[in-house]
């Protein structure tokens, strides 16, 4: 028997002061069997970040043709691919023929940079794609305050995050591999 994905339910309220959005979003994140909280809470972030009324989470990881994130236009066209971990460079090259802006959101220390590392040649070639680096500490931070109820306030100026649940408050500076 396969195993179930596990459902969370955030509410999450954005206030972009470098995008211009504040909204308040209600989602539900199902976590696959296999997904850590880690990477989920990482999705949880790259939705914040790109936070907008069409923004949707794509099957996941049972899913290989699949965005983490996607956002379409009204006419079934994706402006917007987000993906969330260590990537093939060939995904990439395909996302970057079928969407307007791709972005890759890493996390993980050494193994991200050592990813890195090993496309940012091939990956230099892909006009509408940008690397977004998160640090150890940060989604480490962001994995122990996972749970099946939350609440997440969500501040982002001038490049830096402020997530705020229940009483603490986590700064996070994503590095730009690729802009």
């Amino acid at each position: 028997m396969a195993l179930k994905a596990t459902i969370f339910k955030a509410d999450l309220q954005v206030s972009d002061m470098d995008r211009g959005h504040f909204g308040t979003h209600a989602l539900t994140l199902a976590r696959h069997p296999s997904e850590t909280d880690e990477r989920m809470m990482v999705r949880l972030l790259a939705f914040a970040l790109n936070a907008d009324e069409r923004l949707e989470f794509g099957r996941g990881l049972s899913a290989e043709d699949e965005a983490d994130l996607t956002k379409t236009d009204l006419t079934g066209a994706i402006e917007a691919w987000i993906d969330v971990g260590l990537p093939d460079e060939r995904r990439l090259r395909k996302a970057s023929g079928r969407a307007r802006r791709v972005t890759v959101y890493t996390y993980g220390g050494r193994a991200a940079q050592m990813w890195w590392d090993a496309n940012a040649a091939a990956l230099a070639r892909l006009d509408n794609l940008s690397v977004v680096d998160l640090s150890p500490e940060s989604t480490r931070a962001l994995a122990d305050r996972a749970g099946r109820t939350m609440t997440v306030s969500c501040t982002i100026q001038d490049g830096h995050v402020w997530l705020a649940h229940g009483s603490e408050t986590i700064e996070i500076a994503p590095r730009v591999l690729k802009p």
